[in-house]
């Protein structure tokens, strides 16, 4: 089954790429690497705003974290041109804002590893990070990036 069969399966359309919000680009090829930006979280087309641990929960940082990883899956896409072209997704970093004694920043970012997996199979097993920091640009709940290989 091809990345798009599985996308239109789970009734996901892939966003066009966004306008970064400060002096950077979306992705950056090198060799067979394609490293992809921070994504924040966005609801409805704006900052998913929240700190987990004070007014956002674990499950509700899951879902944002989902969000983040099909919009870094449309910008993927862009940049390699077709999906079925990734050979692995190599590394996730994940940045969950949340408060000092808050400690499931692991749990949140499954939402996304969990879809790279859905999507790209054993393709999008991965190494990751997931940390929690005490704020992310506009308030955003989560950011995360993301590094693949392609053919």
């Amino acid at each position: 089954m091809s990345v798009y069969d599985r996308l239109k399966s789970l009734s996901i359309e892939l966003p066009p790429v966004a306008v970064p919000a400060a002096a950077y680009v979306p992705f950056v090829r090198s060799g067979n690497l394609v490293f992809l930006s921070g994504h924040i979280a966005k609801r409805d087309g704006k900052p998913w705003v929240g700190q987990l641990g004070r007014d956002t929960d674990t499950a509700i940082g899951k879902q944002a974290a989902r969000a983040v990883a099909i919009d870094l899956l449309g910008t993927l896409q862009a940049a390699v041109g077709d999906l079925d072209r990734v050979e692995r997704i190599v590394k996730v970093m994940s940045l969950v804002n949340s408060t000092p004694d808050f400690t499931e920043q692991h749990l949140v970012t499954n939402g996304c590893s969990e879809l790279l997996a859905e999507v790209f199979g054993d393709k999008g097993a991965h190494a990751r990070s997931a940390f929690g920091v005490a704020q992310i640009p506009l308030g955003a709940c989560v950011e995360i990036e993301l590094i693949a290989q392609i053919r």
